[in-house]
C-alpha cells in the first residue's frame, strides 16, 4: 500500500506542500511546467532549490501578473486571510470573487473531474470557516482578487501532485500552529488565525515554541481535506522524501517534509472487540440492535447462542470497531440493548487489501470484490448486484 506521512513541525501552507510534493513527482522542472500548462490567469509558477541551515529543499514562487504574491502579505511567508469585505478599503485596488467566481475559474482549468473536486472542496472548507468567523453565510464571503489567484495556484497545484502522487492513504502529524499575533488588513488577529483555528477543529495540533504564524487557511484546509490518519510516521519502508521550505525564517528551519513509501499490505490490523451478554431481549430487539450498529459505522456486528446462569439461553453479541471509537459504540450498545455491562479489549487482525471493480457480463453490470494478500487473490461478486441480475433473467 502506497502510504504518504506529511511532518508538520513547522506547520503547513500551500506553497510548502506544492513545494514537497514536486519534490516527490521526482523533477521539479518538469512539475513547475506542468503546473504553468494549468494555464491560471495571470499565475505563473517558480519552484527552486533552495538551502538553508544545511538542508536542501524547493522553494515555490507564484506570481501573480509579474509580482511575487507572498510579498503582498505584510511579510508573512502565506497569505493570512483571502477575503476582504466588499467595503474595506485595501491598497490593491482589484475586484473581489465569490466562491462561485472560484468555481468557474477552477471548472475552467484543463484538469481531471478529480483534480477539479478536489480544489472546490477545498476552497469550501476555506469559504465555511470564513463564513462562521465572519458572520455571512458562504455565498457572502467574497475573497480578494490578488489573495484568491495565490490560493487558487498553491490548491490547484496541491491536489494535480497529490493525483499524480495517488497515495493509498495520508496520515499528518500533529500540526504546530505556532502562537502570538500576526498583522493583517483587518487588524491585529491571534495565533492561529479565527479561520484557521475552526479549520484546525478535528485535527491534532499544538502551539510549539515558535511565535509566529505556522499553518495558514489554505495549508489546514488542504490537510483536512487529504487526510485519511492523523498521528505519527507509520510503520513504512520510505522510497521518497520531498522537503518544501517556506519563505520566512525562524530559529528552525520552515520547512515542511512528506515521505511517501510502502506500508506492508501482509501487516496485521487492530480493531476493538466490544461484547456484552444478553438474556432479556426479543429476536426481533436483538435484530435492530445489530442492523442500527452496523449503520453508525462498526466494522461487523455478530451474535452468538451461550447458555447463562439459572440455565437461561442467552446471546454473546460482539461488535468490532475502529481503535478510537470504543466509547462511541459503548453509548450505542448501551442506547440500544439491556445490558448494564460491556467487556473491550484491542485485537490484531490479519486483512487482505480489498477493492471493489465493476464489470460488465451478458446479464448487466455487477460489482465484483477484489481481496488480495499473503499470496493470494479472490474475486466475489457483491450479493445485491447478483441477485438483481438474477431477477432480471
Amino acid at each position: 500500500m502506497k502510504v504518504m506521512y506529511i511532518e508538520c513541525n513547522m506547520g503547513a501552507a500551500g506553497d510548502m506542500l506544492t513545494a514537497a510534493l514536486a519534490e516527490l513527482t521526482g523533477d521539479t522542472k518538469k512539475a513547475e511546467a506542468k503546473l504553468n500548462a494549468l494555464n491560471i490567469p495571470k499565475v505563473t509558477y517558480a519552484l527552486n532549490e533552495i538551502n538553508r541551515s544545511g538542508i536542501t529543499g524547493t522553494h515555490s514562487d507564484v506570481d501573480i501578473d509579474g509580482e511575487h504574491e507572498h510579498e503582498h502579505h505584510h511579510g508573512h511567508d502565506h497569505d493570512h486571510e483571502h477575503h476582504h469585505d466588499h467595503d474595506h478599503e485595501h491598497h490593491h485596488h482589484h475586484h473581489h470573487s465569490s466562491l462561485k467566481d472560484i468555481e468557474e475559474i477552477i471548472n475552467g482549468l484543463d484538469v481531471s473531474d478529480k483534480v477539479k473536486a478536489d480544489a472546490i472542496a477545498v476552497y469550501k472548507l476555506i469559504a465555511e470557516a470564513e463564513s462562521e468567523v465572519h458572520g455571512k453565510t458562504v455565498e457572502e464571503i467574497h475573497f480578494h482578487e490578488v489573495g484568491t489567484m495565490d490560493a487558487i495556484a498553491d490548491v490547484t497545484a496541491v491536489c494535480l501532485l497529490m493525483e499524480e502522487i495517488a497515495p493509498s492513504k495520508v496520515v499528518v502529524s500533529p500540526i504546530n500552529t505556532g502562537f502570538g499575533h500576526v498583522h493583517c488588513a483587518h487588524g491585529i488577529l491571534p495565533v492561529p488565525a479565527p479561520a484557521t483555528a475552526l479549520l484546525l477543529k478535528g485535527m491534532p495540533s499544538y502551539q510549539g515554541k515558535i511565535e509566529g504564524e505556522l499553518i495558514t487557511p489554505t495549508g489546514a484546509a488542504l490537510l483536512k481535506h487529504f487526510a485519511t490518519d492523523f498521528g505519527r510516521m507509520p510503520v513504512m519502508s520510505v522510497d521518497k522524501i520531498g522537503t518544501g521550505m517556506g519563505t520566512k525564517e525562524f530559529e528552525e528551519v520552515n520547512c515542511v517534509r512528506v515521505f511517501l513509501g510502502e506500508m506492508d499490505s501482509d501487516a496485521s490490523d487492530s480493531v476493538i472487540e466490544l461484547q456484552c451478554n444478553l438474556d432479556d431481549m426479543t429476536g426481533e430487539e436483538i435484530g435492530y440492535a445489530t442492523s442500527y450498529l452496523m449503520e453508525q459505522g462498526a466494522l461487523d456486528v455478530f451474535t452468538t447462542p451461550i447458555g447463562m446462569k439459572k440455565n437461561r439461553p442467552g446471546i454473546l453479541l460482539t461488535v468490532l470497531a475502529k481503535p478510537g471509537e470504543e466509547e462511541k459504540f459503548a453509548k450505542l450498545i448501551f442506547e440500544n440493548t439491556t445490558t448494564i455491562g460491556i467487556r473491550y479489549q484491542a485485537k490484531k487482525r490479519f486483512v487482505l487489501d480489498r477493492r471493489t471493480e465493476e464489470v460488465t457480463t451478458r446479464f448487466g453490470k455487477a460489482r465484483v470484490k477484489i481481496s488480495e494478500g499473503y499470496g493470494t487473490f479472490k474475486t466475489k461478486a457483491e450479493y445485491d448486484d447478483t441477485a438483481s441480475i438474477t431477477d432480471k433473467i
